[in-house]
C-alpha cells in the first residue's frame, strides 16, 4: 500500500511540475493572442491587462492590409513546401547510396559530408550563392528561394543513420524476390521510415518557413518576399509602435507552422506504433 502511494504522489508531483512548466512555456503564446485582439489603449495601460476587453479583429484586418500578407503566405508555403520535398527526396536517395551501396571514395565522401554539417551555411555560402544566382538571372524569383535549400547534409547524415538501423536481412530478401534497388528502396525502406520522414518533413518545413536573411537579401519587390520579412516590415514601418498589430501578424505566420506540425505529428505517432520491426 506505502509503495501504491508513493507512486501515486510521485506520478501527481510529475504532473504538476509539467502543467507548470507548460503553462509559462505557453505563457508568451497566450500573451501575444491575448494582445493581438487588444486597442493600442490596452496594450500599454497601467496596471498591464492580460485579457482584452472585447474581441476585436482590427488588427489582424490592419496587419493584412498593412503588408502584401495574401502573398507573402503563398511565397512562404511554395517556398517550404518545395524546399522541403527537394530535401527529402535528396537527403534519402544519398542515406541510401551512402548506406546500401559501395563505391570507391565512399567514406571519403561521407566524411567530408559530415564536415560541412559544422558550417554556418546561411553566413559563410551567402555570398557566393547570391553571385551565382545574378549570373543565372534568377535574382527575384522563385527559382532563387527553393533550388540553394533542396540538398541538406543533416538529411543525408540522419536517414543514412536510420537506413543502417533496418535489417540487411529485408534487402535480401527483396533481392531474392527479384526486386531492383529502386523497387526496394520506394517498396520497403521508404514505407519502414515513416517516423524519420515525418520529423523530417517538420524540421525541414519549419526551418524554410523561418529563413529571413537569404529571401530579404534575393528578393526585390514586395511581391516576391516571404512572410519573415513581412514581419520585420510590420516592425519596422508605421506599426512600430501598435504591438497589437505585430501580434496580429506573427500569429498569422505562425499559424501554418502550427497546423503542419500537428497534422504530421499524429502521423508521428502512428508511424512509431505501427514500425516496429525485429530481425
Amino acid at each position: 500500500m506505502r509503495k501504491s502511494t508513493r507512486k501515486k504522489a510521485n506520478y501527481i508531483f510529475v504532473e504538476l511540475g509539467l502543467i507548470i512548466v507548460s503553462f509559462f512555456m505557453f505563457l508568451p503564446f497566450i500573451l501575444a493572442i491575448s494582445m493581438s485582439f487588444m486597442e493600442p489603449t490596452e496594450v500599454f495601460s497601467y496596471p498591464p491587462k492580460f485579457f482584452p476587453s472585447s474581441i476585436n479583429f482590427k488588427n489582424y484586418i490592419t496587419a493584412i492590409e498593412l503588408v502584401p500578407m495574401g502573398r507573402m503566405l503563398f511565397n512562404s508555403l511554395l517556398v517550404a513546401s518545395f524546399t522541403t520535398l527537394g530535401k527529402l527526396i535528396t537527403g534519402t536517395l544519398a542515406a541510401y547510396a551512402f548506406s546500401s551501396f559501395r563505391f570507391k571514395g565512399k567514406n571519403i565522401l561521407f566524411s567530408t559530408l559530415f564536415v560541412t554539417l559544422f558550417l554556418p551555411a546561411e553566413t559563410v555560402m551567402i555570398l557566393p550563392l547570391f553571385m551565382l544566382m545574378s549570373n543565372l538571372g534568377w535574382v527575384n524569383t522563385y527559382w532563387a528561394l527553393i533550388i540553394p535549400f533542396t540538398a541538406s547534409a543533416t538529411n543525408t547524415f540522419l536517414f543514412r543513420q536510420h537506413f543502417m538501423t533496418i535489417p540487411r536481412s529485408l534487402e535480401d530478401a527483396a533481392k531474392i524476390d527479384g526486386a531492383s534497388a529502386m523497387q526496394y528502396f520506394f517498396k520497403v525502406l521508404i514505407p519502414l521510415s515513416g517516423p524519420m520522414i515525418a520529423g523530417a518533413t517538420i524540421i525541414n518545413f519549419v526551418y524554410a518557413w523561418n529563413m529571413y536573411l537569404w529571401p530579404l537579401i534575393v528578393t526585390m519587390q514586395d511581391n516576391m518576399r516571404t512572410v519573415q520579412v513581412g514581419v520585420k516590415m510590420m516592425i519596422s514601418g508605421e506599426s512600430s509602435n501598435n504591438w497589437g498589430v505585430i501580434m496580429a501578424g506573427t500569429l498569422l505566420v505562425a499559424l501554418p507552422t502550427l497546423i503542419i506540425f500537428f497534422l504530421l505529428q499524429d502521423l508521428f505517432v502512428k508511424s512509431l506504433v505501427n514500425s516496429g520491426l525485429k530481425e
